[in-house]
């Protein structure tokens, strides 16, 4: 058999087998996030932060945290912003149980997820490529469309339904944005590489909605 038909087979076995590990090892990681269970004392911080929050907001928020944990597995080594503030309190509490902490990024990421003051996304950083990607993973999961979205992903929603105090807003699309409020439609909008942006981008809405964070 011809030698370059031979190592076309091996490499073309290879690829195959090196793309069934990390499917395997991502379903694995993904599995293990959605049974982990977090310390019940996070959900008492929570409440001590936003007493008004109900038992079942507490545990949305908890949700979202499982949320933004999905969306950092699905981007591998690349950098996602938090888009809320409440689900950013939670993951702070967290990381305060140093050993678990580590122990979950271990086998959740095989890596140490650090974590980045979300107050950041108040501002137009580099960072912006992370709040479109964590718009774009965030959208997936829930199978919304990112250029013309029929509701929100939970982490784009939270902040606004739970009333929280100077939290991060989104709207649907631009022509509903107003004030502080990111139009959640065009968060991906000058985009190269995330491609979640739509074109009709307008004015002073689709500055605020590109606008991204740590």
């Amino acid at each position: 058999m011809n030698k370059l038909i031979v190592y076309g087979i091996l490499t073309g076995g290879l690829i195959y087998l090196f793309r069934l590990f990390k499917r395997s090892a991502y379903n694995r990681r993904r599995k293990y996030i959605d049974n982990y269970v977090f310390p019940e004392s996070i959900k008492s911080k929570l409440l001590e932060a936003y007493p008004n929050l109900t038992t079942y907001q507490v545990n949305e928020v908890m949700k979202g945290l499982k949320e933004y944990f999905h969306i950092c597995n699905m981007a591998g080594q690349k950098f996602v912003s938090m888009p809320s503030k409440v689900v950013d309190l939670a993951w702070h509490e967290f990381i305060l149980f140093t050993l678990k902490y580590q122990n979950f990024c271990s086998k959740a990421f095989a890596r140490f997820l650090h974590h980045t003051p979300a107050e950041a996304m108040r501002t137009r950083t580099t960072a912006q490529e992370g709040i479109q990607r964590a718009w774009m993973l965030s959208c997936k999961r829930e199978n919304i469309n990112p250029k013309s979205p029929a509701k929100l992903p939970l982490l784009f929603r939270l902040d606004d339904t739970l009333h929280i105090p100077n939290g991060f807003l989104y709207k649907r699309d631009c022509k509903n944005s107003f004030g502080d409020a990111y139009c959640a439609g065009d968060i991906g909008c000058g985009s190269s590489d995330v491609g979640c942006g739509s074109s009709s981008c307008g004015g002073n809405s689709c500055s605020s909605g590109c606008g991204g964070g740590d």
